[in-house]
């Protein structure tokens, strides 16, 4: 099973990298929560994927008796989904505004603090 969880997260890993390096701001956004969305599913898989018992220890015992699962890894995965969820309403809104301001999602349009016709800055001083 963890096999195809990694095939998994290459694949995530290769989309949003894909999506990233286009000129359109809704494919950036989607290509960051894909590569967010690898992320998390990399450390999950890292916590080893069991179904066993929940980490609950019986009274009277200092460890577990059997094999429990990890709940530190699920824990993070949760606080990570929270924030990655924020941070890509944020940026939603953000590049919405850039749409209303600027007509256009292509990146090099957005050029607008940029003068068309001027020549190179310098070089050095």
């Amino acid at each position: 099973m963890e096999a195809v969880f990694a095939i998994l997260v290459g694949l995530f890993f290769a989309a949003g990298i894909y999506l990233m390096l286009s000129r359109h701001i809704i494919r950036i956004l989607l290509g960051v929560v894909l590569f967010g969305n690898a992320v998390n599913l990399l450390i999950f898989t890292n916590g080893r994927i069991m179904r066993e018992v929940p980490p609950i220890i019986a009274e009277g015992l200092d460890v577990p008796a059997t094999a429990v699962a990890n709940p530190l890894p699920q824990a993070l995965i949760l606080t990570a989904i929270v924030i990655s969820f924020s941070f890509f309403a944020f940026l939603l809104v953000l590049a919405y505004r850039a749409y209303q301001e600027i007509g256009t999602d292509d990146t090099d349009g957005m050029r607008v603090a940029e003068p068309a016709d001027d020549g190179l800055p310098p070089m050095g001083y």
